[in-house]
């Protein structure tokens, strides 16, 4: 996910310079061969429908899932991210629905998102179903490049905003089963190119690379009051290396949960949360970045979600975050 200019950057911190989150924004957009351009979570088990369309209604409830996360705390131009996801079956428990929102931010570089989702699900057998997926919807993207701090301010490349509106098209696959849960996904098919003009001229800033997602998990009986559930996510993405997710928690009293997480080259964390009700949960993770000395100029990265599931008089018991789906 990193490369040698990151090192430079970090080099060029070290030394003083002012101009590090120039620096920063030339090594995202510019680098042909750089990795990860979607947000990252650390939660990524809890806000499945960002990543997989087919997760929709999967819970057999409506359920409104809301995330922040900031990412590199103290470091200049970090990224900041928030999430808000709505999902639910609205027929025959085949037809689903949901809604994503995303407002993402790094440095002078804004980006909104609102995808619908639709998943079509089939029951293999009485414990098991598979979903079939598609995300609609568009990222709008704003490029503030005069708010930007440069050794020569008489840059004119930079004296001027530009914005994108990308329309976009993603699937996904989803498995489930009581104690088991699978998905691939691919949420934006169409590689966008974000222009940026000035005067006749015009420039391609970058092209979105498309992300291909694979995500596991499952939970063991320990004892009647401890259950084990390891997740994965692993990420793929042309021209950069693939990144793994591992991450192992543990469920108290089907109440408090306690894990760790290791993101392969790149981060370590933990993570708890709190099922305050059988219907409402709430998580918190610290994630430290190890790569390239990074973290000597950050504090961390924290996340918080909030999830909830409007149970109507006619669903199942809902089995709450600590189980996959209901049947």
């Amino acid at each position: 996910m990193y490369t040698s200019q990151l090192k430079r950057m970090v080099k060029q911190h070290d030394s003083g310079k002012k101009n590090i989150l120039l620096l920063f924004l030339i090594f995202i957009l510019s680098t042909p061969l750089f990795g990860q351009q979607e947000a990252m979570y650390t939660h990524y088990m809890d806000n499945t429908l960002e990543i997989n369309p087919a997760y929709a209604g999967s819970r057999d409830a409506l359920t409104i899932t809301a995330l922040h996360r900031s990412q590199w705390v103290g470091f200049e131009g970090a990224p900041s991210t928030q999430t808000l996801t709505l999902h639910g079956p609205v027929y025959k428990d085949a037809v689903n629905l949901g809604l994503s929102l995303l407002h993402d931010k790094i440095g002078p570089v804004n980006s909104t998102a609102m995808f619908v989702d639709y998943a079509y699900r089939i029951k293999l057998s009485s414990q098991s179903k598979l979903a079939f997926g598609l995300k609609f919807g568009f990222n709008y993207y704003n490029f503030n490049l005069s708010d930007l701090s440069l050794i020569n301010q008489v840059d004119g490349a930079f004296n001027a905003n530009a914005s994108t509106f990308a329309p976009n098209i993603g699937f996904g696959v989803y498995y489930s089963r009581d104690n088991f849960y699978a998905g691939i996904s691919t949420p934006k098919i169409v590689n966008n190119n974000y222009l940026y003009s000035q005067t006749s001229n015009s420039s391609t800033l970058a092209t979105e690379k498309r992300h291909y997602y694979l995500i596991l998990g499952g939970w063991l009986p320990i004892n009647k009051d401890i259950k084990l559930k390891p997740t994965s996510f692993v990420k793929a993405t042309p021209g950069a290396p693939v990144e793994a997710d591992l991450t192992t928690d543990f469920l108290f009293h089907d109440r408090f949960s306690l894990g760790a997480m290791y993101r392969t080259g790149d981060a370590v964390g933990l993570l708890v949360g709190y099922y305050v009700t059988e219907q409402f949960s709430i998580g918190y993770s610290f994630d430290w970045s190890f790569v390239n000395n990074t973290a000597k100029y950050n504090a961390g990265s924290h996340e918080i979600v909030l999830k909830y599931d409007f149970k109507n008089k006619n669903s199942k018991s809902i089995r709450s975050p600590r189980y996959f789906c209901t049947f």
